[in-house]
């Protein structure tokens, strides 16, 4: 179940990168996920769901923009894996398979990204613009999140 869970928040980080590692974070901090004993120790800090709460909402609210890059250009794709890998070996850690759960996590955060583009863009199609579909977008990634966290609770 674990793997699936990992792979699942990588998939959100596919779509939103900061919103995976903050779910998770929250978890953490809450008790739901236990990573006392990993190098990972530091997402159940008290300071550190907050931190990444801020840069979630600031990636919903960039990602509206006109302007923002597409998420498939080497940042934007490199940034999606590194949380999906960091969310996954989270959700890993807590069972005792951190590089399964990392694994997972990137494999997810791929299928996201690339998922999650092709998706939103027909989407946008169908709404003749972005916008509804990037809010559909937004609570599908934040919603699962809090739903693969909460799993676990």
């Amino acid at each position: 179940m674990v793997v699936v869970l990992s792979f699942l928040i990588g998939v959100v980080a596919g779509l939103r990168a900061m919103t995976a590692p903050a779910a998770v974070s929250w978890a953490a901090y809450l008790g739901w996920i236990d990573l006392s004993h990993s190098w990972l120790a530091f997402l159940g800090y008290s300071w550190t769901p907050w931190i990444f709460t801020v840069l979630a909402i600031a990636e919903l609210i960039n990602d509206q923009l006109p302007n923002t890059p597409s998420r498939k250009v080497p940042p934007q794709f490199a940034a999606r894996v590194i949380m999906g890998a960091l969310s996954g070996a989270a959700l890993g850690a807590s069972a005792g398979m951190l590089a399964v759960g990392l694994i997972a996590g990137v494999v997810g955060a791929v299928a996201g990204t690339y998922g999650g583009a092709a998706v939103r863009g027909r989407l946008a199609i169908s709404f003749g613009r972005d916008l509804p579909a990037a809010l559909i977008e937004d609570a599908v990634a934040v919603i699962g999140a809090f739903l693969i966290v909460w799993s676990l609770a």
